[in-house]
């Protein structure tokens, strides 16, 4: 991936294009000032406008379709279901050192700019003048003392490097360049860590040095330090540095922020209050800075309330713990209360899948699942528009577990091959495997002479999934296979399908639904112990051969092959073949069975809330849901 190309070179006019923009301006500094800071601002207290921002701000153009000029003002009600949910304020700030448009492309955000070579070699700038939120700084320092005092210290991180800064066991080298450069390589390609800067949950490389040096040996004096310790009653100075870092948690009103709010409430509380970052790197065309919204409150509420506080215009912005089937209640209190309710596509590449455990301890049902022919009957069998219908409203869209229409990665055939309603072309493939024998219900025999009863556990953490598999359950007894539901706990089910105890398994689809060639196409392949569909093989490659078991299985071999290739590619047009090979191989070989994608999230808005799509893709990562629509440009129309 070469950022360089889509922003401009060092030398390139693009790169000024900000600076030009603030310098053509015609408002005043006074004018275009924060009405909550113009006060401060007055008095002595914080400095201009000018002074608070990057020389080269990030300009959103706001050009969009929906989008306008906001003004300044406000404050945000949102609900969340407990105290830890206060960390959504880094995410729906979603301040990235590059980070995700809406178009699902990667941009330079905190960073001014980012020069990738040969895949290996990471140079990233700075904005010179860039602030923390308390004013102080943020410069290369900032990345160093990360690297050197935090990542690489056996006291701060016994576990070692984050995986996305290791290339099979290799650490990156680190340079400072210069006060606002540094540099990350490595001997081979690294494509995890531009989609881990970009992540809902990012890695953080950086923390505020100024800060957190407090709180370190090294540099604090040490009679302030342990009279710190005692206060905080922990029980050393490791374990106080730790409780003031907490960039993501987001849960300590004194860590400066590079976000566009910043809490001022510490936990416990129920109710969380953020408010603007006077120093955030971002402005609108016109220069005003950005976010134009003054605070952001999250009240912590009973899940089982949300929905009922959303729709008597409680909140003015609220997805997370509203369902599809609270959509009619949402729709009846629109009028009364001022909101809208929007129907934004969830990201995932099924809602429901089943999992074939093709490491099954039971030798006969192993066999069975192994076989293409069984795995392709029951896919085709499942009247999924039967299930849309009736359980998604007829808005969801049926097919395959694989990635979504807006990925650029999406063909028809990925959704639609052995996903098509055929019970008849079901049966024959039955009738192939020799299973051509009933009872007096019609239910098959296996080989060697038990009934072809299929148990699905499911861990009931979706209230549908139960829905879903009684219909199937109609779908399937059609052609001679009985399904039997068998609910568990979450930790019981991993630890069956890992023993190989189960059979078939439900859970939801691809968490990334959306990807690029740039992302990581590990959920498609056997890497980790918790993998539905091969646990053992994943647990294999996850532990590098010294436990599980090695994959024997061509299918499953090829698509390790096709992954190893990916990681060492170069560049994005030789990681998009490679893809599409993947891609390929699970939609002929139904290694999972997707049921519907792309169901619908509602989503509460204030009439009088602006710049939110109309249409818009709610998912984690990529996403950080409501976070790629850059929540600083929302504002408040009265």
């Amino acid at each position: 991936m070469e950022l360089r190309s889509k922003f401009g070179g060092k030398k390139s006019w693009l790169a000024a294009l900000p600076l030009l923009l603030w310098l053509a301006l015609p408002a005043t500094a006074d004018t275009l000032e924060t009405p909550m800071f113009r006060q401060a601002v007055a008095a002595g207290q914080l400095p201009p406008l000018p002074e608070r921002l990057p020389k080269r701000p990030r300009v959103m153009p706001l050009d969009g379709p929906g989008q306008s000029l906001g003004r300044h003002g406000g404050t945000l009600r949102t609900l969340i279901r407990k105290q830890k949910d206060v960390k959504l304020f880094a995410v729906y700030g979603y301040a990235r050192l590059v980070g995700y448009g809406s178009d699902l492309a990667l941009r330079p955000d905190i960073l001014e700019e980012i020069a990738v070579e040969e895949g290996r070699i990471f140079t990233l700038h700075l904005r010179p003048g860039h602030r923390w939120s308390d004013g102080h700084p943020f410069t290369a320092e900032d990345f160093r003392y990360w690297w050197e005092e935090v990542a690489n210290s056996p006291t701060l991180s016994p576990k070692g490097l984050p995986l996305a800064l290791e290339v099979n066991g290799e650490a990156p080298s680190f340079e400072v360049i210069d006060r606002y450069t540094v540099r990350y390589s490595w001997s081979r390609p690294n494509p995890f860590l531009l989609p881990r800067l970009a992540s809902a949950s990012p890695l953080f490389l950086y923390r505020p040095a100024h800060y957190l040096k407090q709180f370190n040996p090294r540099y604090a004096d040490a009679e302030k330090l342990a009279a710190a310790v005692a206060r905080a009653r922990v029980r050393n100075w490791a374990v106080l540095h730790d409780r003031r870092d907490v960039m993501y948690l987001f849960t300590n009103p004194d860590q400066p922020t590079l976000q566009p709010w910043m809490v001022r409430t510490a936990p416990p509380s129920t109710r969380f209050v953020a408010e603007r970052n006077p120093y955030f790197h971002r402005v609108d065309r016109e220069g005003r800075q950005l976010p134009y919204i003054d605070r952001m409150i999250m009240t912590v509420v009973a899940p089982s309330l949300i929905a009922a506080k959303s729709g008597t215009g409680e909140t003015h912005l609220q997805a997370r713990g509203l369902f599809l089937s609270d959509y009619t209640f949402l729709r009846d209190g629109e009028a009364a209360y001022g909101f809208k309710t929007l129907l934004w596509r969830m990201a995932s590449g099924a809602q429901i899948a089943l999992y074939p455990n093709l490491n099954a301890a039971d030798a006969g049902w192993r066999t069975l699942l192994r076989d293409v022919r069984f795995r392709r009957a029951l896919s085709l069998a499942i009247n999924r528009g039967t299930i849309n219908e009736f359980l998604y409203f007829g808005l969801a869209q049926e097919g395959n577990n694989t990635v979504l229409a807006e990925s650029p990665l999406y063909r028809d055939d990925y959704r639609t091959r052995w996903a098509q309603f055929d019970p008849d072309q079901a049966s024959d493939l039955l009738d192939e495997l020799g299973l051509e024998k009933r009872n007096s219900e019609g239910i098959r025999y296996l080989s060697d002479g038990r009934l072809l009863q299929v148990v699905v556990e499911t861990a009931g953490e979706q209230g549908e999934q139960v829905d879903v598999l009684e219909l199937i359950a109609q779908d399937w007894a059609d052609i001679g296979v009985k399904l039997l539901i068998k609910p568990t706990h979450r930790d019981t089910l991993r630890a069956r399908v890992a023993a190989g105890e189960t059979i078939i398994s439900v859970w939801a689809g691809l968490i990334n639904g959306v990807p690029g060639p740039d992302s990581s196409p590990g959920e498609l392949v056997p890497n980790s112990r918790i993998d539905l569909n091969w646990p053992s093989w994943g647990l294999y490659e996850e532990t590098s051969g010294t436990m599980g078991r090695q994959a024997d299985f061509l299918p499953v071999q090829n698509l390790l092959k096709l992954n190893k290739a990916w990681l060492g590619a170069a560049d994005s047009t030789e990681r998009e073949v490679i893809w599409h090979d993947i891609l390929k191989l699970h939609a002929d070989q139904v290694f999972t069975l997707g049921i519907v994608s792309g169901v619908r999230q509602p989503v509460i808005v204030a009439n009088r809330l602006r710049n939110l799509p109309e249409e818009g893709l709610y998912n984690w990562d990529p996403g950080a849901l409501f976070g790629i629509y850059n929540p600083d440009t929302f504002w408040f129309d009265d």
